[in-house]
């Protein structure tokens, strides 16, 4: 689906086709969009096809021959339960957002294989001051909403870890477990996300492909704060996490040191009796008080009551 839209008065409105100075947003694209931007926008080939790669890494490029310019950055959003393994789990992932900047024509165009936060927020006009003829600022100011949902996606994320570190205080639940699996997947993903993110912002900001004007540098040292700041939350939450998983596989490993000592133990005093019958079950002479039937009952009773005595005396039940 492909959408057309222009500022007036900073606030962003939806207009029927292209115009000078407008935005294109182009949302899951199909076989036909692709061919009307081909043909009709004259957008580079290798463009098109890196837009419509759902794998593309983070990363800005222009072609030397048109002056057109690719960005392509990763954003921040929940797995739907049709795309999770486990719909139990909360889990994030990344998808590219591509730009690329027409200067023949004074526009600039936003693919999305998904339905972008972002970028529904700026189409619907949720935010003021936002000019499309002015493609470096706009780019800038979506890159910051961009980064901040990061930061907030990465909130949710923590406080999620509290929520099953407390539920695994109480119960050591495999789902739990696979709970947690599925943050450190995401904080995976978030991390990688963030370094060609801010890889892909220095490029901007050197000035070469894009003409950076005074107040884009104070929007641009913004953009570079957001994502130092989701960085280090990042990096914090990653560690906070190894350090969960690895203390509660430590508590798991001495539950099950405690359970296999105990049945040893168990199993140790059981024998007593065993031992004691097989003496007096065997057909030869020379046994004492044969004759009292009572008396090996007597012997292995006495002998697992002093076994458990001194199982408790010298601890070896306690954790």
């Amino acid at each position: 689906m492909i959408s057309f839209f222009k500022s007036e008065d900073g606030k962003v409105e939806r207009i029927e086709g292209y115009e000078p100075g407008c935005w294109i947003d182009v949302l899951e694209p199909t076989a036909s969009d692709r061919t009307w931007l081909l043909d009709t926008l004259d957008i580079a080939p290798e463009f098109v096809k890196s837009a419509f790669d759902d794998e593309e890494t983070s990363h800005v490029d222009v072609d030397d021959d048109t002056g057109q310019i690719l960005v392509i950055v990763d954003c921040p959003f929940v797995e739907s339960e049709d795309e999770a393994d486990d719909k139990s789990i909360t889990q994030y992932d990344t998808h590219p957002l591509t730009f690329v900047f027409l200067p023949e024509r004074e526009c600039f165009v936003t693919f999305s294989l998904r339905r972008n936060e972002t970028v529904a927020n700026f189409a619907n006009g949720r935010y003021n001051d936002v000019h499309t003829g002015r493609r470096t600022q706009f780019l800038l100011k979506m890159l910051l909403r961009i980064t901040q949902r990061y930061v907030v996606s990465l909130r949710s994320i923590n406080r999620q870890i509290r929520e099953y570190e407390r539920a695994l205080r109480k119960t050591m639940a495999n789902s739990e477990l696979m709970k947690m699996l599925g943050l450190e997947k995401s904080l995976v993903y978030f991390s990688t996300s963030l370094q060609g993110l801010d890889s892909t912002v220095s490029r901007i900001g050197y000035g070469r492909m894009f003409s950076l004007y005074e107040e884009d540098h104070d929007l641009l040292d913004d953009v570079k704060i957001e994502i130092t700041q989701a960085t280090e939350m990042c990096s914090i939450y990653t560690n906070i996490l190894e350090g969960v998983m690895d203390t509660f596989s430590s508590v798991i490993s001495n539950n099950l040191n405690y359970t296999m000592r105990t049945l040893t133990l168990i199993t140790l005093v059981m024998a007593v009796p065993t031992i004691v019958f097989s003496f007096y079950g065997m057909n030869v002479e020379g046994l004492p008080v044969v004759q009292w039937a009572w008396f090996p009952v007597l012997v292995a009773a006495v002998i697992c009551v002093v076994a458990i005595l001194v199982i408790r005396k010298g601890r070896f039940l306690k954790k």
